[in-house]
């Protein structure tokens, strides 16, 4: 499996953070080429399942289908993914700064199907870069 850790302190309290880290549908605004929905009703809590459907559209894509398997707002979300292609999970934390703001850590472990193990690694910094960038535009934009 690729280990992906990631950690961002932003000037927005914990409950925004937060917030904008659960609105699953945004995801697919950060990510490229990729679009979330939303297939349990609302409000998020353990056993929401989302699917990010990332390609070119048709048949030129995969479906990442995830549930939320730990629900602990404004603090603690842990995701397993349970896609034919992606399998894996994924959680974030988020934490008060002493000074005001907040600190995200998330953490991600995957594998993809057709990958050979000896390509973690690279795996690994790829999703660092893809999944960082991810946090930094959800906590960036946030409307």
């Amino acid at each position: 499996m690729a280990h992906v850790r990631i950690v961002r302190e932003t000037p927005l309290s914990v409950a925004e953070a937060w917030r904008r880290l659960t609105d699953w549908e945004r995801h697919g605004t950060v990510v490229p080429l990729t679009r979330v929905t939303v297939t349990t009703p609302a409000p998020s809590a353990a056993g929401t399942v989302f699917v990010a459907r990332t390609g070119f559209g048709g048949r030129l894509g995969f479906d990442d289908p995830m549930e939320v398997v730990a629900w602990q707002p404004p603090h603690r979300c842990r995701l397993v993914k349970r896609g034919r292609f992606v399998t894996g999970w994924a959680e974030f934390e988020v934490r008060a700064l002493g000074a005001g703001g907040a600190r995200v850590e998330w953490r991600e472990e995957l594998r993809v199907r057709a990958v050979p193990g000896a390509l973690d690694p690279v795996l690994a910094v790829a999703g660092r870069w893809m999944f960082g960038r991810a946090v930094n535009g959800l906590l960036r934009d946030g409307s």
